[in-house]
């Protein structure tokens, strides 16, 4: 008997997912920084973590130590206290960051299809002030638990916070099993500047992908932009290049299949999205996705 795939409708109540998330006020200043970040160290246990004495670090090392162990923190380890003080670092280093929102993002060099931009746009994810991000996440659908590796998974929890993680464990434990390949949930985005993010898990790959992996990851595209029609409140998407990372799927064939769902889909669906975005990080992503874009 195949396991039974939730819908966001059977755990939206359980994670409050349309409830309005209201942030925590930032710290006030640069100085606030170090005595937050010593604070949260304080409630967490370091034993696991090979790390010097704290009182010999400097406050960039300590910042990274900190990432780390939350990289690692089951959820819902971090107290009340812990989370609003977390979610005020977090907001004070939103404030730092430059963010995008989708008039900055649109150009010249965008399509319009059927009434929706579609176009790219290299850099970090997590600063995008678009109403959903789409994270690359694996079957487990926690995060990424190896402390400070540079997966997209990664940089949206720790930018999120620990919420993040806590909602996504809610959800997994009511499913019961592991997210199936090409299939989709969906989250608040807390901390990030995003309103949600949509959880994929792509397909692994192992030299040329076959026509099994192929459909996987269409599926991916797909579900997230269906999910995107059942949302009223979300007009604009921005996807991670899913799949290429430590999946294993060749980027260009990716790039290829990515592109040609979403032109698909949104030929189907006119109107329906505003903007969707392909994020890319690295150079040669950009390349391919800008030759691919240009046909």
């Amino acid at each position: 008997m195949k396991e039974s795939v939730l819908d966001y409708r059977d755990y939206a109540d359980d994670i409050g997912l349309f409830e309005m998330y209201v942030p925590e006020k930032p710290l006030t200043s640069e100085k606030e920084k170090e005595p937050a970040v010593d604070s949260l160290l304080e409630e967490l246990n370091l034993s696991d973590f090979k790390i010097p004495s704290l009182e010999s670090l400097d406050f960039d090392r300590k910042r990274q130590v900190l990432r780390g162990v939350l990289n690692t923190l089951k959820p819902g380890s971090l107290s009340s206290k812990g989370n609003i003080a977390l979610d005020r670092l977090l907001q004070f280093e939103l404030k730092e960051k430059t963010t995008f929102s989708q008039i900055d993002l649109i150009n010249d060099h965008f399509q319009n299809i059927m009434g929706t931009q579609i176009g790219m746009y290299q850099g970090d994810i997590s600063t995008l002030e678009l109403d959903t991000i789409v994270n690359a996440a694996n079957s487990q659908m926690l995060g990424c638990f190896q402390p400070l590796h540079s997966c997209i998974d990664n940089v949206i929890h720790s930018a999120a916070g620990v919420q993040l993680r806590d909602d996504c464990d809610v959800v997994m434990k009511k499913q019961a099993h592991a997210e199936p390949t090409g299939y989709a949930k969906i989250t608040r985005a807390y901390n990030l500047p995003s309103s949600f993010v949509i959880h994929t898990v792509g397909p692994i790959v192992q030299g040329v992908p076959g026509n099994k992996e192929i459909q996987h990851l269409k599926d991916c595209y797909t579900r997230c932009l269906d999910l995107c029609v059942s949302i009223s409140e979300i007009r604009s998407i921005a996807f991670c290049c899913i799949s290429t990372g430590v999946f294993g799927y060749p980027q260009d064939e990716a790039a290829g299949v990515a592109i040609a769902t979403v032109r698909e889909w949104v030929s189907e669906h006119p109107g329906i999205m505003d903007l969707v975005l392909f994020n890319v990080f690295t150079d040669k992503d950009r390349e391919l996705y800008k030759s691919l874009l240009e046909n």
